[in-house]
């Protein structure tokens, strides 16, 4: 049973993306989603950790505010961004709705980012996309 546990507690985890009923695994344990805001127009950025009670939420930045995306009274201006630490729980799936008026989301790993239609290798358009923590 003990080598089990130890067994278990080495696995990494990863992330998976599902989308138009394809799944991709990557093997990131962080990573940055970034986006542009569909009306305003400026950057947003969040800052993840894939952990075994799911998707953890680190840090949130914003390079303005307005049209429903002013940033919460922590928030402290740095480098041009509002940044905070939002306090919540581990989500065990995370959705990704794509209006198309401002672009894709990106998702940023190990100095590099990617859309998500990169990663999949097809336009995602409007599919909506679902983040989970997932065993490789």
């Amino acid at each position: 049973m003990a080598a089990a546990s130890a067994r278990a507690r080495g696995r990494s985890l990863s992330l998976c993306l599902a989308s138009a009923g394809i799944v991709k695994t990557l093997a990131v344990a962080a990573f940055t989603l970034a986006w542009t805001h569909s009306i305003e127009k400026v950057e947003w950025q969040e800052d993840w950790r894939v952990t075994s009670g799911g998707l953890e939420l680190v840090q949130a930045r914003v390079k303005g505010s307005g049209a429903g995306m002013e940033p919460p009274p922590e928030a402290r201006l740095v480098d041009g961004w509002f940044q905070w630490q939002p306090k919540r729980v581990a989500m065990p799936e995370v959705a990704l709705g794509n209006s198309g008026a401002a672009g894709e989301w990106r998702l940023c790993a190990d100095g590099h980012c990617h859309t998500l239609s990169e990663i999949f290798g097809f336009r995602i358009g409007s599919n909506v996309t679902t983040m989970r923590a997932c065993n490789p």
